[in-house]
């Protein structure tokens, strides 16, 4: 048996001339909600048009989209005039639009965005005055995603890269999906209770406005206006702005970047700490040596060498006077010799031993000096004392 296929190409080819030759794919008027809208930077326009039910792809090229009336955004309720036909290279049939006409001023989740929006800044709840300082150095970061996919190791690998001693405290929550955002304000408030971490990272990857949606509802809001511990906000892409990120402390324009802003580089820092040390010592050598110049300026002017030859001048006058009381206290004390020792000869020549030495004897009776003849009585005994030494007599 003989097989005859035919290839991809010819298949996407073949499908695709149906598609054309059928006059009701050339001209379509469809109704429905714009989302993950992308400009790209030829101009042309890139994006999703869906209803509750279902979807298609859909592009405008720069050739139509220049005759617009309004900016398409996400959330947008349009009616599109345009044509349905197949991408042969990836298999896909999309809506190539020529037209787009707004329908009312924006979609549902737009409209009640912006009135939530309004509300929330006119309560003050986007006022920078409330916003909380982000930790310098934290030591744990608390992490409200989901426990799958890029986001949470985007954190982690960027977190533990700048500062390998910071741990990472993951919350799981659904970030998307009925009931997310309960979980997310409730998983806030858990964190804030138990004091788990000193930075909470709100986080979840791109996506289309209802993708996002739970990050814009006012229950998320207020638990971040109402948590003890400061908030960065990472939700979606850099293009993409939630109600989270008004309210937050920080706003990060994706996971990477928040996990970036809450961690600092260890490195870094070390590298900082080093130049400023550096800087330091610099700048104090300098200091000390404009000090030092200082110095010896002051000390070659007249009002320091003047007061040293005065110094020097005083002590010279101190030195003639030390000599001059030396002088007088010498010649004080000479005098003061001759007039001793004068006192001593003329008293040792009126001592009684002198008069001794020249013959003399003294009497005594009972130790006392006899002066006269008339204090002896016959038969006394008496004592005679001369130069050479003392003896006894008796008056007969």
């Amino acid at each position: 048996m003989i097989y005859n296929p035919i290839s991809v190409s010819e298949l996407n080819k073949y499908i695709k001339d149906k598609f054309e030759d059928d006059e009701y794919f050339t001209n379509v008027l469809v109704e429905g909600e714009i989302s993950n809208l992308k400009n790209h930077y030829t101009g042309h326009i890139y994006f999703t048009l869906k209803d509750e039910k279902s979807l298609i792809k859909s592009i405008m090229f720069k050739t139509y989209t220049a005759h617009l009336d309004f900016v398409p955004q996400d959330g947008m309720k349009v009616m599109i005039l345009g044509s349905v036909s197949v991408f042969e290279r990836d298999g896909t049939y999309q809506l190539y639009a020529k037209a787009i006409k707004q329908l009312g001023k924006m979609g549902d989740l737009r409209a009640e965005y912006e009135e939530l929006k309004a509300k929330l800044e006119k309560e003050g709840l986007f006022d920078q005055n409330y916003k909380k300082a982000i930790p310098m150095m934290p030591e744990t970061i608390g992490v409200l995603t989901s426990n799958t996919g890029a986001v949470i190791r985007d954190i982690i690998n960027v977190s533990t890269r700048r500062n390998p001693n910071v741990h990472i405290r993951l919350l799981p929550v659904p970030v998307q999906g009925s009931g997310a955002a309960q979980k997310i304000a409730k998983g806030i408030e858990f964190m804030n209770k138990h004091k788990l971490a000193d930075v909470i990272i709100v986080a979840r990857g791109g996506g289309s406005l209802e993708d996002l949606w739970p990050f814009n509802e006012e229950i998320v809001a207020r638990a971040i206006y109402n948590s003890e511990l400061p908030v960065i906000s990472a939700v979606g892409h850099e293009t993409d702005f939630t109600i989270s990120d008004f309210v937050a402390d920080l706003r990060a324009p994706t996971p990477s970047a928040a996990a970036e802003l809450a961690v600092p580089d260890v490195a870094e820092l070390k590298m900082k700490i080093k130049n400023y040390q550096r800087r330091y010592e610099q700048a104090l050598i300098r200091k000390l040596q404009l000090i030092k110049l200082r110095y010896e300026k002051c000390m070659t002017r007249k009002a320091f060498t003047g007061i040293l030859q005065k110094v020097n001048e005083q002590y010279m006058v101190i030195d003639m006077k030390v000599k001059s009381m030396q002088h007088s206290v010498k010649s004080k004390l000479q005098n003061d010799k001759s007039i001793t020792q004068n006192l001593i000869l003329k008293l040792d020549s009126l001592s009684p031993l002198k008069t001794l030495a020249r013959g003399y004897g003294i009497i005594l009776k009972d130790g006392i000096v006899i002066k006269s003849k008339n204090m002896l009585r016959k038969e006394d005994e008496i004592s005679i004392r001369m130069q050479d030494g003392e003896t006894k007599a008796k008056i007969i």
